[in-house]
């Protein structure tokens, strides 16, 4: 049998990822930040894309716009969604500017001199741990040598204050004795935050005593030689080990526990970030309306120059240089056409949220619906893939709360009678039980789980537990409150 080469037909399906396609679904899956950051640099690199200026008078725009009138599909393309706001013929402008333009009551004489605030005394900023430890250095009567040490070992702390490295590393890179180190670092722990520069907790809280001028030899006791069971907040082994009270114990326990166990943490040179939702949800009335945020989004459009050239307003381009304005122009025009498809998923996505969790809406977490991805990708006819894109880094503002989209698609748990209940109901009800206990006598698991019970919320108490954690509430053991003197 011979080989040989045979041509063959065959009608096939395959989904082509087109560069295009590629772009819209990486745009839609970015959070806000992520979406200005792209556009800026898109900005920067396709001269065919520009950003509409803000505020500018009507007579430039149309003298800008000349008599080029593009196409009907780009029309429609570009066309931003805007919401135009006229006043009514008969406005009175004379005295609306008048009265908008007159100065507030002013208490200040002819003669006074108005002394406005400097800018930089109005500019705030967080001081960090190792610059005020820095500066408390140069107002000490330190030597060269010393200073350096004590830059060494500033530049060794933790955002706590505590020291990470031993005596004898530092000694060794700084080509010092260890006894010099030690000398240096017994001085900077006098520091303020009190307790900053210790080794660990135990010397950390032995240095506040000695600054607050604690000297009752329990609470000494206590720190030096039980610091375990004051973790574990077993306070009878204390107590049968120093032979003394169980309140005895308590009364110290009161006065170790004001100390601070992380004196670096009040000095932080980190930023807030703060969440910037991609859409609001008002009630007005008995609907909720949904509105996108576009603020610090720019407006794009394609500049006027590459679409007369396009479209052959311009026949001075011609050639390999035509081709390349044609791709950048199609690059352009897909960007525009993928934001403003993102901004319609969202939206849909937002509404078809507000249709399942409308109780939520209106009366709070105890109402929130167990839903899936799917129940909201059957209802805008989507793919699940596309509305967990959508979901992923995008937070909407209600009336309830600002949430991420992902919250509205958690677990869910069965009830023997009634609906399934979402996991963040359940988790919610475990913080209102854990918040209204008497402290001297905490719920336990098996506690919580009966009292869910009773709620129509059956579990199992390692279900309790592990939705505790996740709520970052403490055992039972650790919650207990003992009653002092």
């Amino acid at each position: 049998m011979g080989i040989g080469l045979q041509q063959q037909l065959k009608l096939t399906q395959q989904l082509v990822m087109t560069p295009q396609l590629q772009q819209a679904i990486k745009l839609l899956q970015l959070s806000r930040l992520e979406l200005l950051d792209a556009i800026n640099e898109e900005l920067q690199e396709n001269p065919a894309l520009e950003a509409e200026q803000e505020e500018q008078p009507p007579e430039v725009l149309l003298e800008e716009q000349g008599d080029s009138s593009p196409s009907s599909d780009e029309t429609e393309l570009m066309k931003p969604v805007t919401v135009d706001e006229k006043a009514g013929d008969d406005f009175d402008w004379t005295n609306y500017m008048g009265e908008y333009n007159t100065p507030g009551t002013s208490y200040r004489s002819e003669n006074e001199q108005r002394d406005s605030p400097r800018y930089e005394n109005v500019l705030s900023a967080c001081e960090s741990l190792e610059g005020h430890l820095k500066w408390q250095i140069l107002l000490s009567d330190f030597t060269p040598p010393e200073e350096d040490v004590g830059s060494f070992i500033i530049g060794n702390l933790n955002s706590n204050g505590y020291l990470q490295t031993s005596v004898e590393e530092i000694a060794s890179a700084v080509n010092a004795s260890a006894d010099f180190v030690e000398g240096v670092l017994e001085r900077m722990q006098t520091f303020d935050p009190v307790g900053v520069c210790a080794r660990d907790l135990k010397e950390c809280l032995l240095i506040q005593a000695r600054h607050l001028e604690i000297d009752d030899p329990l609470v000494l006791a206590i720190i030096e030689n039980h610091m375990k069971h004051l973790e574990n907040r077993n306070y009878k082994a204390i107590a049968k080990a120093l032979q003394i009270a169980f309140s005895d114990v308590i009364d110290r326990v009161e006065i170790i526990t004001g100390l601070e166990p992380k004196p670096g943490r009040i000095y932080t040179d980190e930023e807030p970030q703060y969440i910037t939702p991609d859409i609001y949800v008002y009630k007005v009335g008995d609907e909720f309306v949904i509105v996108l945020n576009d603020d610090g989004l720019p407006k794009l459009r394609i500049n006027r120059f590459y679409k007369d050239t396009v479209s052959g307003g311009n026949d001075s381009v011609t050639g390999n240089a035509k081709d390349y304005i044609q791709n950048q122009v199609r690059s352009a025009m897909w960007l525009i056409r993928s934001i403003h498809q993102r901004q319609r998923t969202i939206y849909k996505v937002v509404e078809s949220i507000i249709r399942h969790q409308r109780e939520f809406l209106e009366k709070g977490i105890s109402r929130l619906k167990p839903m899936i991805l799917r129940d909201v990708a059957e209802d805008i006819g989507m793919h699940e893939s596309t509305i967990s894109r959508v979901t992923t880094n995008k937070y909407v503002f209600t009336p309830q709360g600002t949430f991420e989209l992902k919250f509205f698609f958690g677990g869910s748990l069965e009830r023997i009678h009634g609906d399934a209940i979402a996991s963040a109901t359940v988790k919610d009800k475990i913080r209102q039980i854990v918040q209204s206990e008497d402290l001297t006598k905490p719920y336990s698991d098996k506690k919580i789980m009966a009292l869910l019970a009773n709620s129509n919320i059956h579990i199992a108490r390692r279900t309790v537990a592990k939705y505790r954690e996740i709520l970052g509430v403490l055992s039972s053991s650790k919650r207990k409150r003992y009653k002092t003197k």
